[in-house]
């Protein structure tokens, strides 16, 4: 089946044939009765045919060569270029290479281009070989470049020239079994430190400074996903290339460099628009995510109530509505008007319309949801019990800070949006005075509206609060920009307005008399969470702004152990 495949395509020569001879064509298709054997690169005879008849035609020449030897393609080119034909989307096997050779002429003297080296990595050739073509139509030098992850120079390719074919002394059966064996080393290496997928980041920044900053909060995000970052690239220019982000050279590289570490997926720094994200996916044939992407699959791990499973649900369909694509043309028309006549629905419109369908239901779930959150926090209200919500950047130590107040065993973890459910708990005071304080999810900075929109039933919560706790991790370098961020945020919540106090966490990370001194500039407080450092002072605070009550010398054994007796756990906005 698959010879008379072959045969049927040996009158078919792609590329850029119009003007061509009759005759020209006929020479061309012979070129599929050409044979190599398996151990060459290339024979003398194919070259000799090749320069013969890209000489006659002016343009360059291409094949793509099996590892049988036979010849698999024939394209025609332009005299200075010329384009691979569709060898499929499908990637190859991690331990493989794509048992194609790709052979082409040259009528100067430039040899490899970047075009080629470009095609060797992302379409993982075994080889990519240009052969000079003389004036009088005879092969000349010959310059061959293959796949080598641990070249010396960093490039990922190893690249060699000879002066003629008879030169080429290469066994080519030999090295490809060579480079394949050590592709599949690495990925059993891989797998055996755990499996977990290879990425590297991208980002285009104004200035180094900046790059800093969003790479280590992206690579945080990237080990909260579970996915192992081998590297990250950085292009400092003013704006994004509207088309491929980093311009395409310097996708280019990204793509080399992927195939060198063996990544399969990139992430990029910035929130890609639905056309940047299926040229940058079709161009590099890599798994291609942005920012918004990686945080909607960090929620998706980390709601665990019904609600909360909800709104990641509905932030990920309004997510990729405008990402949905008809991939596959024969499915271009499958349901018929009346009569079965008509050109009908388009797969895509198919999937678009069930997409908006499942939305809407979402959205209508959400606000019934949205609703009975609304009636519980009413009755609370009744009982003219304050609420107290805790907010901050993400990380920043509020769950804990929550275990810590009300001897609560929430989860904790050292991760970005550990928590999105919010969850409430009962905080006793002296003198028979309580309140209800809540942990909410992180903020983050440059939150897409879309996903806050999506979010906007876990942080109802913090629309009746009397009194929020914005927590930030005084250790952090970039402690006040985050702390900006969340005020940008709360700001465009319209809920800028509602008393708070600046809670500085992990002092104990820090020189004592550096915490105390920022609370001190901001009016707040400077407490770690983990060991109940400075905690008295956060509830002395607490009582004077919700009672304008002081916590007096006996209750200093309360203070101190922030004992919270009751256990009672108020139900969670998202259950």
């Amino acid at each position: 089946m698959a010879e008379k495949n072959r045969e049927s395509r040996i009158s078919n020569v792609g590329g850029n044939v119009s003007g061509l001879k009759a005759s020209q064509k006929k020479a061309l298709e012979r070129t599929y009765h050409r044979r190599v054997d398996p151990k060459k690169v290339i024979s003398p005879e194919l070259a000799s045919h090749l320069a013969w008849i890209s000489r006659e035609v002016g343009r360059q020449v291409g094949v793509l060569v099996n590892r049988r030897g036979q010849i698999e393609q024939t394209f025609v080119g332009d005299p200075k270029r010329i384009y691979l034909p569709d060898v499929g989307r499908q990637r190859v096997g991690l331990g493989h290479y794509r048992g194609l050779r790709h052979i082409h002429t040259v009528l100067d003297d430039s040899g490899l281009h970047r075009e080629d080296l470009a095609d060797l990595t992302k379409l993982r050739l075994d080889m990519v070989c240009s052969l000079v073509v003389t004036e009088g139509g005879e092969p000349d030098r010959f310059t061959y470049a293959y796949p080598m992850p641990d070249a010396p120079d960093g490039r990922g390719f190893y690249q060699e020239m000879a002066q003629s074919v008879h030169e080429l002394q290469l066994d080519f059966e030999e090295l490809i079994r060579a480079l394949e064996e050590e592709l599949a080393r690495r990925e059993r290496t891989r797998k055996a430190d755990g499996g977990r997928e290879l990425v590297v980041l991208v980002g285009v920044y104004p200035d180094r400074a900046s790059s800093e900053r969003s790479l280590s909060e992206l690579k945080e995000l990237s080990a909260t996903a579970d996915v192992q970052v081998v590297d990250s690239m950085v292009q400092i220019r003013r704006q994004v290339d509207a088309k491929y982000v980093v311009g395409r050279g310097k996708l280019e590289e990204v793509v080399l460099h992927c195939l060198d570490v063996g990544a399969e997926l990139v992430i990029f720094d910035h929130n890609l628009s639905p056309a940047q994200a299926r040229t940058i996916a079709a161009f590099s044939d890599l798994k291609v995510i942005d920012r918004t992407q990686l945080i909607l699959d960090i929620f998706a791990r980390h709601a665990k109530s019904r609600d909360g499973k909800l709104q990641v649900e509905l932030a990920q369909l309004k997510y990729n509505l405008p990402r949905l694509t008809d991939l596959d043309a024969g499915l271009s028309r499958l349901t018929g008007g009346i009569g079965g006549q008509g050109p009908g629905e388009t797969k895509l419109e198919i999937n678009r319309r069930r997409a908006r369908d499942r939305i809407t239901r979402l959205s209508r779930e959400i606000d019934t949801l949205s609703k009975r959150r609304e009636l519980r926090r009413a009755q609370r209200q009744r009982t003219m019990v304050p609420t107290i919500s805790i907010v901050g950047y993400t990380n920043a130590g509020k769950s804990t800070l929550l275990n810590s107040l009300t001897n609560s065993h929430v989860e904790v973890e050292n991760k970005l949006f550990a928590t999105l459910d919010p969850t409430s708990r009962r905080l006793r005071f002296p003198k028979e005075r309580e309140a209800i304080i809540t942990d909410t999810v992180g903020f983050i900075r440059d939150l897409p509206p879309d996903l806050m929109k999506a979010f906007r039933a876990t942080l109802e919560e913090l629309e009746t609060a009397d009194l929020l706790l914005h927590v930030i991790d005084v250790s952090d370098p970039d402690r006040d920009e985050k702390a900006q961020a969340v005020n940008n945020t709360l700001s465009d919540l319209q809920l800028d307005g509602i008393p708070h106090i600046i809670v500085f966490n992990k002092s104990d990370r820090v020189e004592p008399f550096e915490a105390r001194a920022l609370a001190l500039k901001a009016h707040g407080v400077a407490i770690s969470a983990a060991s109940g450092d400075g905690l008295k002072d956060l509830v002395n605070l607490i009582a004077h702004r919700l009672w304008q009550i002081e916590i007096l010398a006996e209750d200093d054994a309360w203070a101190s152990e922030t004992v919270a007796r009751s256990h009672k756990n108020i139900s969670s906005p998202c259950q």
